[in-house]
């Protein structure tokens, strides 16, 4: 079974074309815009880049890392045919050594890949990449989400140029998804590819524990684009380095 995301990269926007990325880049327009964070930023599990290019036509100096080269490469592709300046960087989000940033942006469940005994780690890392004050933005897929909608579950999606099917199966404190991509060929004919994803599942007041730990200031949590924390499908962590 291949590694996350070596095969997935190339198809990852289209599959996700109905996420909203449009509003949810607009959410963290306006939060960071509020938050008085600076220009200088980082996205942290950037995948194919589609945040740091919202991000770079609205004038922030984005960088973005990824520890999936086939990522990093199409999110080069998609940012050069955007015609944005997004420089991008292969580096891992639990050994982050990349300078001094405003702010480290990390949408879309970038720290469920993190497994708990490495979450301090990562959060002492993201706290070095900040100046003093600096906002840390993160989002987890919520317990709930994870246990209740994820796990043990079968998710498909089939187009024209690719089928899509994950096996989620439930553990104790994860979720291993096995993720299958048929993809047609010139000729009609289709080609599979297997990998294998792990989402951990982080319970909030853990992670407020160690954030704290780590140096930051929790501002807020909050769910999906600013909806209440319960019942949401994602929890939203913004904090600030003290």
């Amino acid at each position: 079974m291949a590694q996350a995301y070596r095969y997935l990269a190339r198809w990852f926007e289209r599959l996700n074309d109905d996420c909203g990325y449009e509003q949810w880049s607009q959410y963290f327009l306006k939060g960071l815009q509020a938050l008085g964070a600076g220009k200088q930023g980082l996205e942290v599990g950037c995948g194919s880049g589609a945040f740091s290019r919202a991000l770079a036509r609205a004038g922030y100096e984005m960088t973005g890392c990824d520890i999936s080269a086939p990522m990093l490469s199409e999110g080069m592709r998609l940012a050069a045919e955007a015609g944005v300046r997004v420089r991008f960087v292969q580096a891992d989000a639990a050994s982050l050594a990349l300078g001094k940033f405003d702010f480290l942006l990390s949408p879309n469940d970038c720290y469920n890949y993190i497994s708990p005994e490495r979450l301090p780690a990562a959060f002492r890392h993201a706290a070095s990449s900040l100046k003093k004050g600096g906002i840390f933005w993160f989002d987890l897929s919520s317990e709930q989400k994870l246990r209740k909608k994820i796990g043990n579950n079968v998710f498909a999606d089939d187009r024209d140029e690719v089928t899509y099917l994950v096996l989620n199966h439930l553990c104790s404190d994860r979720v291993v998804m096995d993720v299958t991509l048929f993809v047609r060929r010139d000729d009609g004919a289709f080609d599979r590819f297997d990998e294998q994803h792990t989402q951990y599942i982080h319970p909030s007041a853990r992670v407020r524990e160690v954030l704290c730990s780590a140096g930051f200031e929790v501002l807020r949590t909050e769910g999906h684009l600013g909806e209440a924390e319960e019942g949401s499908d994602r929890v939203n962590f913004i904090c600030r380095k003290q």
